[in-house]
């Protein structure tokens, strides 16, 4: 039970890192509104920031929302925001 608490960390670390990058990638390519947004969805992913929602407003989003939010993210991403199609994904 101790290694889902690591790769829960883990996995909300990397994919929040993830779209850190694809935020500033949009600010800097495509446009600001894009890149604002996915830096605000990396905060729903970054665990500390995901106790602080729960902490400061009480809002807890389960582990298979944010899995199917993260699913949803990359298939706009590779699928169909303009990122994708500067780098031909």
């Amino acid at each position: 039970m101790i290694w889902h608490k690591y790769i829960s960390k883990l996995s909300g670390w990397l994919f929040g890192l993830l779209l850190v990058a694809l935020g500033v990638l949009n600010l800097i390519l495509v446009h600001p509104v894009p890149g604002l947004i996915y830096l605000f969805l990396a905060l729903i992913f970054v665990p500390p920031m995901s106790r602080a929602f729960e902490k400061h407003f009480r809002l807890y989003i389960p582990v298979a929302l944010k899995i199917i939010l993260g699913i949803v993210i990359l298939w706009f991403t590779l699928g169909i925001s303009d990122l994708a199609e500067i780098y031909g994904l």
